[in-house]
């Protein structure tokens, strides 16, 4: 008896229903959750009470905008906090008469020390009020940077059994060449002739750091410590020599270190916290204290703000870049900022524009793009640059046009620098896999492969082009700087500067944050009453507005803060999606450092 013979269709088509079936079902029930979750929440927060105390949480991710995406993947919501919105709410809330204070939580927030110093000064202006921050470090370990923000505050307590990190500062950075060896990929770098210091191509090719790149690093983490010393200091009441004896004796090791040293008031468990919050309250200690979410004030304030902005004139915009700067994608691309600089000169009655930057370079060929932008807006209204955590390489081209520079000392800026590189990947393929190549061509130079190693005239080509991109670059800054490109040349080589460093050197103008850039703004602009307009214009975040309304409620669903991979790993992860994304010659920054 012969068998019957089974057909690819009849196995094929009915799988192939069954599977768009299942995904369609999967997208129905997903519309239905969201669904329910936006019928069942409402967005609007309940009105601030008289003696309302809020509650600021500082954890996970702080960037320039605030943003919640929701994950499919891990059933959770990732969530960043927005810096300009924490500002705008510091402020509204020193003038809010039904605001007692701050009790500001820290977990150990992710963000870099300009980022934090930001936040530091908008608690000092909060102060001056004459209303209370009350900070308390809480979580297993109290690191650096979150003791730098806390240490701001009028009175700073942290959980008894924390570890405090009072090190100093450090970097470690990881070298492939190795690694690159095994596999038998040779990367053929090319940088600018005398670009030593853009050492971003170094992990490709060395073992170690260059004296050059030791040299600039050790000089601007020295120069980031000093910094958070001297805030520390001053709001601690302890000289600097003292906060650097202390850290390289190792003497601050838990919160009642701290507190013996005097860089904390207290060793307390929350409870007492709470107890000390009700005295400064005058509430009695049956009663409960009312406390209000300070980012759900500060958010929709911030919205409130600019909804009714988009209709008042604005005079002031404020253009928020953040990001590797690219053509298009994710991050600061050319496609976006490009079209806010063209909306922001249509736009007749903004007659100033403070752009934001916080970027470590990218696309030479992007980067241009928004430069010229950037120029032509400045021909028209005058652009005041206010530089975030980083604004080097390509981050610093497309600042230089503008009219004035403002950097935190802690900024990491200038390297001006090119760099390129292109793996020869033919030894592993062949030798590994055992893949050969064969090619056929109407010109020796058309066929220019990853699996065939440059040719030395190939290389001197592409340096020409390198060193021409790079002699751009300084064309560009010794104009926007009013300097020679012989000026230029001396403080760029890809070197990088902290902003204190580079006010010195004249690659930045003032030192100070957004809020110095946009006083300044105004007053070069003859502005009177400040009508500021940030730029992408907000819209309100329904998904931010469930997930406050979730952990309100303290339902089950995962709210993503952080990572949700070890944070080792995510660092080498996100080090590949980077070189995954470099197309074309790159003003990047030389390496990433991450301060905690």
């Amino acid at each position: 008896m012969s068998e019957k013979k089974i057909t690819f269709g009849r196995v094929f088509w009915p799988s192939l229903w069954a599977g768009l079936i299942v995904s369609l079902l999967i997208g129905i029930i997903w519309i239905i959750f969201i669904g329910t979750l936006f019928s069942g929440f409402s967005s609007e927060p309940a009105s601030v009470q008289d003696k309302t105390v809020l509650h600021l949480t500082l954890e996970g991710e702080i960037g320039e905008r605030g943003e919640s995406k929701l994950n499919p993947m891990s059933f959770s919501f990732d969530k960043k906090i927005g810096l300009s919105a924490l500002l705008h709410g510091f402020n509204k809330a020193a003038k809010d008469k039904k605001i007692k204070g701050i009790f500001l939580e820290l977990n150990n927030p992710i963000c870099g020390i300009a980022t934090a110093k930001e936040i530091r000064d908008a608690i000092n202006r909060f102060e001056e009020s004459g209303k209370f921050v009350i900070a308390y470090n809480s979580g297993e370990v109290v690191t650096t940077k979150s003791y730098y923000i806390a240490s701001a505050a009028n009175e700073n307590y942290g959980f008894p059994s924390s570890n405090v990190q009072f090190l100093g500062l450090g970097a470690e950075l990881s070298f492939f060449k190795k690694t690159l060896d095994n596999l038998e990929v040779e990367m053929q770098v090319i940088r600018g002739s005398d670009n030593h210091f853009k050492s971003a191509v170094e992990p490709f090719f060395r073992e170690n750091m260059s004296d050059s790149a030791r040299l600039q690093t050790e000089r601007y983490i020295g120069g980031i410590w000093e910094e958070i010393r001297k805030d520390i200091g001053k709001d601690r009441s302890i000289s600097i020599e003292k906060l650097n004896e202390l850290a390289e004796k190792a003497s601050i090791l838990d919160v009642n270190d701290a507190v013996k040293h005097k860089l904390m008031d207290g060793a307390f468990y929350k409870d007492e916290v709470m107890t000390l919050l009700k005295k400064k309250c005058k509430i009695a200690a049956k009663n409960e204290i009312e406390f209000f979410a300070f980012e759900k004030y500060a958010k929709k304030a911030f919205y409130q703000d600019q909804i009714l902005m988009v209709e008042d004139n604005p005079n002031i915009a404020v253009i928020l870049a953040e990001g590797g700067v690219a053509k298009s994608g994710e991050g600061l691309t050319s496609d976006d900022i490009c079209k806010l600089f063209q909306e922001v000169r249509a736009n007749k009655s903004i007659k100033t524009v403070v752009f934001r930057v916080n970027s470590p370079g990218g696309s030479a060929l992007a980067s241009d793009e928004i430069w010229r932008e950037v120029k032509l807006t400045n021909q028209k209204k005058k652009v005041i640059v206010s530089m975030g955590d980083v604004a080097a390489s390509g981050g610093y081209y497309i600042s230089a046009p503008a009219t004035t520079i403002f950097a935190q000392p802690s900024t990491i800026t200038g390297s001006i620098g090119v760099f390129g590189v292109i793996p020869f990947t033919g030894k592993m393929l062949e030798n590994k896999l055992g893949l050969t190549f064969d090619r056929v061509a109407t010109n020796k130079h058309a066929i220019m492969t990853t699996n065939r190693k440059l040719t030395e005239e190939e290389l001197s080509i592409i340096q020409k082009n390198v060193d021409n991109i790079y002699d751009q670059f300084k064309g560009v800054v010794a104009e926007g700087r009013g300097m020679t490109k012989a000026q230029v040349n001396v403080v760029g080589r890809g070197r990088v500067w902290t902003g204190t460093d580079a006010h010195k050197i004249g690659l930045v103008d003032e030192l100070g944050g957004l809020y110095d850039a946009i006083n300044f703004a105004a007053k070069k602009s003859n502005i009177k009453t400040q009508k500021v307009l940030y730029y992408p214009i907000a819209k309100e975040d329904k998904f931010s507005a469930i997930i406050e309304q979730l952990e309100d409620t303290e339902a089950s669903i995962k709210v993503q803060k952080g990572m949700t991979m070890p944070k080792e790993l995510q660092v080498y992860y996100n080090q590949l999606k980077k070189l995954e994304a470099i197309q074309g010659i790159q003003m990047r920054l030389p390496f990433d450092v991450n301060f905690n």
